[in-house]
């Protein structure tokens, strides 16, 4: 038997999905509709701005401002449907065979769908413990929002127990992923003739040479290994993901930038990676450039640094969600969520949420009713965790 706010979860999608909110663009639309009807059920909402003023981040709470409470979060944002070929409208909801088509119905608005519409029934409830709503930004663009939003829940004077992120998990429980860390380092050397190389200061060898150490370090990872490592593979992998420099075949090139990621099992390897180049740059590359031109340069950019969710068997989070939805298994998974910064923070945190991840970041993206149902029926069981 469907839940009863099915009809209103789906009503509150087609909402959301209307919302353009890719990362390049504004998501305040869509938050300032969620604090506003969470406001309107007497939720005390705050409502973030980044340095531009156009993305937001927003936390509200139901409920008694006290210790203990659970965390409903959700990331605003969403990829981009350029040279996808949809079958309708990917910002206009299209319902097809149980299922509810359209760019972020499964990441991840269906669960904001699902937790605002259930948000009428705990404003109902004498809540003994805060019910807390998080949705933020820029989540597929390294959790820019998370982080800075990680930053203010220190100072809010409130330490929830535990927190559910509703990224699309077939509603099963995920304790655990590895981190995702992106970066791109650019080279800067100096230009010249091909037919006489030592007088200039090629970026591209030196983009090489930093490469060649960065892959030196894979069987050092593997060493790395934690015992017991859940994931497949179980240690933590690097991968250049572009090279870019050069011209011409006689010029030295004066620029070069190299894509590459990380995926870290444990914070400890990530800085194993940073602090091993750091000093081959610093002992060794540029030493070596600067002789030639004293205005060489590697300078490397965060892109993003999603930090990893470890399993944590006894926490608060796996405990309230196994019960919620009955399980009595977990896993781990390949894909990055905002889990680890809430983590890093000291909230106990797992990710469950409706959807698949394979249908995530496609054409004709969708989630299953069914899948929106089941999720109703575990915020639906947090009631009783309430009061």
């Amino acid at each position: 038997m469907p839940h009863h706010h099915l009809n209103s979860t789906t009503s509150l999608l087609n909402r959301l999905i209307a919302f353009p909110t890719i990362s390049t663009d504004s998501n305040f639309d869509l938050i300032q509709f969620a604090a506003d009807r969470l406001e309107s059920l007497g939720a005390e909402v705050h409502v973030s701005l980044d340095g531009t003023g156009q993305k937001a981040n927003m936390f509200a709470t139901l409920g008694p401002k006290r210790d203990g409470g659970i965390v409903l979060s959700g990331h605003s944002d969403v990829v981009p449907v350029e040279n996808q070929d949809w079958t309708s409208d990917p910002f206009m909801m299209a319902e097809r065979d149980g299922r509810l088509f359209g760019r972020g119905t499964c990441d991840m608005k269906g669960f904001i769908a699902a937790s605002l519409a259930m948000a009428e029934d705990y404003a109902a409830l004498d809540l003994a413990r805060p019910v807390h709503f998080c949705f933020t930004h820029d989540e597929e663009t390294g959790c820019l929002g998370a982080r800075a939003l990680m930053e203010e829940l220190k100072h809010i004077g409130m330490k929830p127990s535990a927190c559910i992120i509703g990224e699309p998990t077939l509603m099963r429980i995920i304790e655990g992923h590895k981190g995702c860390y992106e970066y791109t380092t650019e080279f800067s050397g100096l230009a010249g003739h091909g037919s006489v190389p030592d007088a200039g200061v090629s970026a591209v060898e030196y983009a090489v040479r930093y490469v060649s150490r960065l892959m030196s370090l894979r069987p050092e990872l593997v060493k790395r290994c934690p015992e017991g490592s859940p994931f497949e593979p179980p240690y933590t992998t690097l991968q250049i993901g572009r090279i870019n420099g050069g011209i011409a075949h006689n010029v030295i090139a004066d620029t070069c930038v190299v894509d590459w990621e990380m995926r870290p099992v444990q914070t400890s390897d990530a800085d194993f990676v940073k602090d091993h180049l750091r000093a081959y740059v610093e002992d060794e590359l540029l030493p070596a450039m600067r002789a030639v031109h004293p205005q060489a340069d590697i300078i490397t950019h965060i892109i993003g640094e999603v930090v990893s969710l470890e399993p944590m068997p006894d926490s608060e989070a796996l405990k309230l969600v196994s019960e919620l939805t009955g399980a009595n298994t977990t896993d781990v998974v390949c894909f990055g969520t905002e889990a680890g910064l809430f983590q890093e923070i000291g909230i106990p945190t797992v990710v469950c949420g409706p959807g698949s991840i394979e249908q995530a970041h496609k054409p004709d993206e969708y989630v299953e009713i069914d899948q929106l149902d089941q999720c109703l029926d575990m915020l639906e069981k947090l009631k009783r965790k309430l009061v």
